[in-house]
């Protein structure tokens, strides 16, 4: 397939442009180049025949017509968007004008070019989105997905809004979607704003660990590579109208997981004291849901998909790919608010 990956200069984005070449798909990969995007992540396939790159913002429709014209894409999935909740409670306008306003420009782009080419029956158009539109659990219970959106942070509000314009498209106008709400995604690449690579790259500086509240707050871990499979499988295999929750099966607390990065840290590159020493508790951030578990039922039965890689596999990879790749993570710590405290203005 000739696939358009919007955001694919992301965390996400770049693990599915990556895996798509290696299977032998054709790449559009489009993006804003925010300040969380890195070409650096595409590196590796940079100059292979199948890849081309676009520098496109999804709100712009005129750049975003082009790029239809221009590639003439089999499918698109759709992973451009603000995804930081801290940063969403202190600038909630960005994440609606592009996880809202955006895809709405997006899929009336490729509407218009889907009706244009006379509604090729083998089109798709997969939105991913997260587990987040679900809001909180409690101590026991999964995500399915039948269950109500409850977003609680300005973040996963406009997941949810974007989830139902693309359903909606599918059901009106009879465009072909598939969607996708995943756990909570970690590996190489991760960009270091975000739990785990905070974790071990403010150890490695010596610097205080942050724990939000007592850290009991719980997450379903999933390897980036393991979603990207999962997600090129949905877009290749899944029912259109569907949509498939994906999970890693790794549910633990926030403190646990900090404590088996330190032991990984501890392992790899000794200090002269224990990394979990770093560990400091801090206020919690306004409205951080308790719990996340997912049911992947849907996509393991009806897609034949599962998780390849165990917490303990995944987080090793991931702190040795930190250790081995230091040049990447000092270039984008200079980025702004990278290494702040965001999300405590509410």
């Amino acid at each position: 397939m000739k696939i358009l990956i919007t955001g694919g200069a992301g965390f996400i984005g770049s693990a599915v442009v990556r895996l798509a070449i290696g299977q032998g798909h054709e790449v559009i990969n489009l993006d804003a180049l925010t300040y969380a995007a890195c070409l650096d992540n595409v590196g590796s396939v940079a100059d292979h025949a199948g890849y081309a790159f676009v520098e496109v913002d999804i709100r712009d429709a005129a750049a975003l017509e082009q790029v239809f014209k221009t590639h003439t894409p089999d499918a698109v999935m759709h992973l451009a968007a603000e995804s930081h909740v801290d940063r969403s409670i202190d600038g909630p306008a960005a994440f609606i004008d592009t996880n809202i306003s955006g895809t709405y420009t997006l899929l009336e782009a490729a509407r218009a070019y889907w009706m244009g080419a006379g509604k090729p029956a083998d089109f798709r158009f997969h939105h991913v989105s997260t587990d987040e539109v679900y809001g909180s659990l409690g101590v026991t219970g999964l995500f399915t997905e039948d269950s109500p959106y409850q977003p609680n942070s300005p973040y996963a509000a406009s997941k949810a809004a974007s989830d139902h314009l693309v359903r909606s498209w599918g059901e009106t106008y009879g465009l072909p979607v598939v969607l996708s709400n995943c756990s909570n995604n970690y590996g190489p690449f991760h960009f270091p704003e975000k739990l785990i690579p905070v974790v071990i790259l403010n150890a490695l500086a010596g610097k205080p660990i942050p724990i939000y509240g007592a850290g009991e707050n719980i997450r379903d871990w999933l390897y980036v590579e393991d979603h990207a499979d999962a997600l090129l499988t949905v877009l290749t295999k899944g029912a259109l109208g569907r949509s498939y929750n994906i999970g890693g099966h790794n549910e633990v607390r926030n403190i646990d997981l900090v404590q088996m990065i330190c032991a990984l840290l501890d392992e790899l590159r000794p200090g002269t004291t224990a990394y979990a020493d770093q560990i400091t508790y801090v206020t919690d951030r306004p409205g951080h849901d308790a719990r996340y578990a997912i049911d992947a039922t849907r996509i393991a039965d009806e897609l034949g998909w599962t998780p390849s890689v165990t917490l303990e596999q995944g987080l090793r990879k991931t702190v040795a790919w930190y250790l081995d790749n230091e040049a990447w993570w000092r270039a984008l710590q200079g980025r702004k608010g990278v290494g702040v405290r965001l999300g405590v203005s509410a």
